[in-house]
């Protein structure tokens, strides 16, 4: 170990150590990987991964991680004071309000950082590690890479999942070839179809004979492929050595990955992802583009309102790559080829742009030892990793959209506001805090005083280059979503003109220590928080952050509101209701609409499960009973008896 200290930073040398290498490599003895759901990002440490089962909603979950406003009741002040005095134990002692996160920050000679934060007792280590990519990276044409990425990353290396490393290279080399050659037979059509010559450019039939020909020839070489690919290998790996609740999602900014791994296999860990990162194959790809397609039709055009939400995101960013949905565009997902998704792995997978970080029972020097040994043979980039140049134009007039779909009336506002640690950002956090939950303002005047609403909420989302403030509410029967529109300016307008009460600031401030607190009880959220964190301004946020928002003053909160909410600077979605021709699930009854919209998208996931995925599901929600809060129990009941139902079937057809 070698070289300076700095902000706890070691530098180490690079040392290309032998691989390390399993005592069983017999796959077929290993157990299969888990299933996840999760209602809190933090649950994500309770679920284990498996083949693409319920992986969506984590996908969701990471994209609007910074769009989640919690409804949390005022601590009391004896809540407040055990919280501080916990958080002072649970991290170590600091001056005055001072969070003090103890972390080594380990800087390895190829530009890969590892993040070393050891809590003895759980003989479990959260291991995770972040490319500081999203779709915000994208261009057209290549939309959905990154996501694209997050499936790929899971498809094994030249020593994990094959059987004949070299037969498997040459089959993708002859996949690759025959794809190239069908995509000249493609562009034929799109330019026929472009010149109204034809209808249907995907209509078997207007296919020429040797378009045909090539076709046969790829699904063919596809099956050769599939009886060399050992399916799911890299999770079987983990999970037969002990290893639980392994997952990634990608979101505008970053792409993440993590597990729990026990803490006598945390060279496991090391070999297994500095392998993915170092030789990774990329096979399955044209099928997997496929499973991303279809991931797509679940999320967006095969929910009530996921087509117009994402036509709203489109309108509100002008100009910014921001405008585009993680998930990517059909056409770009049908289309981007593999030396494309070579090229996007190359720029933004090299280790000057990756965090590694480890939070459990460890020891310190082995991990960096390892770091070394594993991480450090990855080759440096002698090139930064191209960031995005776009930025969103300023908007000089409102926009509106109106849509019919098969949910409850209702209304989004979104307003043009800061990235994340912009100065502006704590005090427009504070605000949205001021505004949202069950004692929030919205509540109580739209819902409880006015009655105009069933719910009501909002607040602000830094992304890492751009901001926005969302505001939304449900209709009550008999009311009008313009009438919960008129209704949320309506409080906008006391921010701005009437100071909030000291007190009313303070229950806030209150709220936020205690969310403090509960986020660095986990060894997974505490890893999660320091990735994401690093992945915006540096993981040394998680120590700053607090006091800033613990700085904010009634005078931020009214300039802010005066600077931020005007007219000219919003989007305004207007959703009607438009009855379905089918009747509803009477399971669904009683549901709010983003709770039906949930479910829906599980119900089409859980019918691909088998019984012992559905088993593990099971088993997950059971956990998650107790946790989650009141007013999502129910939602927590009709995904337990569907998915008892399935397991039911699936047992019946074994």
């Amino acid at each position: 170990m070698r070289g300076r200290r700095s902000r706890g930073c070691v530098r180490v040398g690079e040392n290309t150590g032998a691989i390390y290498r399993l005592a069983d490599r017999n796959c077929s003895s290993r157990p299969r990987g888990g299933t996840y759901w999760g209602a809190a990002f933090e649950r994500l440490a309770q679920a284990s991964r498996c083949a693409r089962l319920l992986r969506l909603p984590c996908v969701l979950l990471l994209t609007n991680v910074r769009r989640r406003w919690r409804r949390e009741e005022e601590p009391t002040m004896t809540t407040r004071i055990g919280a501080l005095l916990m958080a002072a134990l649970l991290v170590g002692g600091g001056a005055g309000n001072a969070q003090e996160v103890p972390v080594e920050e380990v800087l390895l000679d190829n530009g890969m950082t590892v993040l070393l934060l050891p809590r003895p007792g759980d003989p479990n280590v959260a291991a995770g590690w972040v490319a500081k990519v999203g779709s915000v990276h994208e261009r057209p044409g290549i939309t959905g890479v990154a996501h694209l990425f997050e499936h790929m990353m899971f498809k094994g290396t030249a020593t994990i999942g094959t059987r004949n490393i070299e037969s498997d290279l040459q089959l993708i080399a002859e996949l690759d070839q025959v794809k190239g050659e069908i995509r000249v037979e493609e562009a034929a059509l799109l330019e026929a179809a472009r010149l109204g010559q034809l209808d249907a450019p995907n209509d078997p039939s207007e296919r020429s004979s040797r378009h045909q020909e090539l076709l046969d020839r790829f699904d063919a070489l596809l099956a050769e492929q599939d009886r060399l690919i050992i399916k799911e290998d890299f999770s079987r790996t983990y999970s037969g050595q002990g290893a639980s609740a392994m997952n990634a999602g990608t979101s505008y900014d970053y792409t993440i990955y993590f597990v729990n791994v026990p803490a006598n296999k945390l060279e496991l860990w090391f070999w297994m992802e500095s392998d993915r990162l170092l030789n990774p194959v990329f096979r399955e790809f044209y099928s997997e583009r496929d499973v991303v397609h279809e991931e797509r039709r679940l999320r967006t055009d095969s929910t009530p309102t996921g087509k117009f939400q994402e036509q709203f995101d489109s309108m509100f960013w002008q100009s910014s790559p921001y405008s585009w949905p993680i998930v990517g565009w059909p056409s770009d997902l049908e289309g981007i080829t593999r030396e494309e998704a070579l090229e996007f792995f190359g720029l933004y997978y090299a280790p000057n742009n990756l965090t590694a970080a480890l939070v459990g029972d460890f020891d310190p020097g082995e991990a960096k030892a390892l770091a070394e040994r594993y991480f450090g043979r990855l080759p440096p980039s002698d090139r930064a990793a191209p960031q995005p140049r776009t930025r969103e134009m300023p908007q000089l007039g409102e926009k509106r959209m109106t849509a019919y779909a098969e949910t409850n009336p209702s209304v989004t506002i979104r307003y043009h506001s800061v990235p994340d640690g912009h100065v502006d950002e704590p005090p427009l956090v504070v605000l949205g805090q001021l505004l949202n939950g069950r004692t929030g303002r919205l509540y109580r005047a739209l819902v409880e005083e006015q009655e105009v609403a069933t719910n009501a909420g909002g607040g602000q989302s830094g992304f890492k280059f751009e901001g926005m403030f969302q505001l939304s509410g449900t209709a009550k029967e008999g009311r009008t979503p313009e009438e919960v529109e008129q209704a949320i300016y309506s409080e906008l307008e006391r921010l701005k003109t009437e100071p909030v009460p000291e007190r009313e600031l303070q229950k806030v401030k209150n709220q936020n220590a205690a969310s403090n607190f509960r986020g660095l009880r986990s060894n997974f959220g505490l890893m999660n928080q320091l990735l994401v964190r690093e992945a915006w301004r540096g993981w040394e946020t998680i120590n700053s952050d607090p006091a800033l928002y613990e700085a904010v003053t009634t005078e931020d909160v009214m300039r802010v509101a005066n600077d931020y909410f005007s007219a000219e600077s919003r989007a305004v979605a207007i959703y009607y209701r438009q009855e379905s021709d089918e009747p509803e699930d009477p399971r669904l009854v009683g549901l709010d609409d983003q709770e039906r919209q949930q479910v829906r998208q599980m119900m089409t996931m859980i019918s691909q499960a088998n019984a012992e995925q559905v088993g593990q599901l099971l088993g997950q929600l059971e956990q998650m009973a107790a946790q989650v809060p009141p007013e999502n129990q129910d939602m927590v009941e009709v995904l337990r008896a569907i998915a008892l139902e399935r397991q039911a079937e699936a047992e019946g057809g074994r």
